[in-house]
């Protein structure tokens, strides 16, 4: 059966997830996640696609992204991807696909459910235990957000400006929100609107994409669907 076409609606943020093939790396030092981050910022640059938030780990990346325009997610992503692996085979002397397939993406409704991404995104080396807290990770958007440093790459969401009247409010709140942690509830629903290619959000969201899109964005029950016999209604 062929894929559907991804989920694309601009204006609305998507959190991008990519992984190295077989789970293996796609950084394997501080270099290549410096051109990770130039590469990123050059195709959003180019494709008007800002970046509120991100995290690169070891065989994966996070990343939320809004695009302006229908399809400039897809052109960033192949942009990035491609050059970031040419520039890892070319120099770590491999060949071959460094990424697991196509990128995932997961439309996320801003009102409910934004922060909660970025939350999670920030979060990824704790549950990783990488580090003890979420700005000892240097390659994330958490330092930004939390005031200790100025990244250029990112564009603050509407709904994290909205934490405060200004920088140090907003940092405050932000603090708090990260520091309270993210159940796991919150977890499993992100992964599998992720795995699924669905819009995170509450059912009146999804409805609304629904006639937008004009195609079912809520995800799908695991597992086939049950058989019906004759004796039942």
């Amino acid at each position: 059966m062929p894929r559907l076409p991804r989920l694309d609606l601009p204006g609305m943020p998507v959190h991008v997830t990519q992984r190295g093939v077989n789970r293996g790396a796609i950084f394997r030092d501080d270099e290549d996640r410096h051109h990770f981050r130039r590469l990123l910022g050059d195709a959003c640059a180019t494709h008007g696609v800002a970046v509120h938030a991100f995290v690169l780990m070891d065989n994966h990346v996070h990343l939320l992204l809004t695009p302006t325009r229908p399809g400039d997610l897809c052109r960033t992503m192949r942009a990035v991807g491609q050059n970031h692996a040419q520039a890892f085979n070319s120099r770590h002397r491999r060949s071959g696909p460094l990424w697991q397939g196509r990128f995932k993406s997961c439309l996320v409704d801003s009102e409910r459910y934004l922060l909660t991404v970025i939350r999670y995104i920030e979060l990824n080396p704790v549950r990783a235990a990488m580090v003890a807290a979420a700005q000892d990770y240097r390659w994330s958007s958490v330092h930004t957000h939390l005031g200790l440093a100025r990244d250029p790459l990112l564009t603050p969401h509407a709904c994290y400006d909205a934490l405060g009247r200004d920088p140090p409010a907003r940092q405050i709140v932000y603090r708090g929100w990260l520091e309270a942690g993210i159940t796991q509830e919150e977890i499993a629903a992100i992964r599998l609107h992720l795995a699924q290619e669905r819009a995170l959000g509450d059912r009146r969201f999804q409805q609304m994409l629904e006639t937008t899109l004009n195609r079912p964005v809520a995800c799908r029950p695991r597992g086939r669907p049950r058989k019906t016999t004759l004796c039942e209604g």
